[in-house]
């Protein structure tokens, strides 16, 4: 039909861009929130409780809403599923409390670099695990990362190891979760099944030992709470989007989040030397590098 898309299309291709543009500015502003809970006491092993605990609720939530009981089911009756579930879970259970340790210890700029990082691991692992085959432009966006994650090894003094860890362990639950049948919010709900278990047994050793910060005020039940929904609404809409937007796209919306980390950092004093700057400039440089290559690869696709 000429003319271009249908109303319907335009609509739901802004719906997609929307819910893709809301997750990711929620991932970016999530260094604030944990923080906040940081301030009214709560350490990084408490925030993962009440994320495991209160993330089950709101998971069942959309499970309800989508109508995915029976999914639920039977995923529960698959041993396999539930065991690549089971291993999803404490990958991202790892990443959840890493990162809320470093936002709360002052290693915001650290954390966005992980979040820079992984799509350029993901890259990687295809070619080492699934013997996907990338351009020039893939090596190339692969040594500019390497090339800045070693000056950030130089300005900070030591391994970014953080960063690592967190962009290994985000890129190694995103690949275990291609391998599940099983829908977003099916597979989130099992797997903070899974984490809300250790985390309402560490919940209630809390509060029987008077360490639990639940009851300290309704400012903080309001934000321990609230860290449920914080887990589970931009899993679901990144979910959403990503079914109904182009590769391209949420490639390029995938780096809004450590971009506004990285803003947050900035304004919140952390040390920024000359060498650090250098070392992001080359990260951003393989991150745009990527972003074209994968630009190009869907323009070559689509023509």
């Amino acid at each position: 039909m000429a003319g271009g898309a249908a109303p319907s299309d335009e609509a739901a291709s802004r719906a997609a861009l929307g819910a893709g543009v809301l997750c990711y500015l929620i991932w970016g502003f999530a260094p604030l929130f944990f923080q906040a809970m940081g301030r009214l006491g709560a350490e990084s092993w408490e925030i993962l409780a009440h994320r495991a605990v209160w993330g089950t609720l709101a998971a069942w939530v959309f499970v309800v809403l989508a109508r995915q009981g029976a999914q639920v089911a039977a995923v529960l009756r698959s041993p396999r599923r539930l065991g690549m579930l089971a291993l999803s879970a404490l990958l991202i259970g790892a990443n959840w409390a890493l990162y809320v340790w470093g936002v709360n210890a002052g290693r915001v700029l650290e954390s966005s670099l992980g979040y820079y990082l992984t799509p350029l691991l993901n890259m990687a692992a295809g070619a080492l695990i699934f013997r996907e085959r990338f351009d020039a432009l893939g090596l190339g966006a692969i040594v500019l990362a390497g090339v800045g994650v070693a000056l950030q090894g130089l300005a900070l003094g030591h391994f970014p190891w953080m960063a690592v860890v967190l962009a290994l362990t985000f890129g190694a639950y995103g690949i275990v979760r291609k391998q599940v049948q099983a829908d977003a919010q099916t597979g989130l709900f099992v797997e903070c099944l899974f984490l809300a278990i250790p985390g309402a047994l560490w919940m209630a050793h809390l509060t029987l030992t008077g360490q639990g910060h639940m009851d300290d005020s309704p400012a903080a039940a309001a934000w321990l709470l609230a860290a449920g929904p914080i887990t589970a609404i931009p899993l679901v809409l990144f979910a959403w989007a990503a079914l109904r937007m182009p590769l391209s796209a949420m490639g390029f919306l995938q780096f809004i989040g450590p971009t506004i980390g990285f803003s947050i950092g900035l304004a919140q004093g952390e040390p920024f030397t000359a060498l650090r700057g250098v070392s992001f400039a080359f990260i951003w440089a393989g991150a745009a590098t990527y972003m074209f290559g994968l630009w190009r690869r869907t323009r070559n696709l689509s023509a």
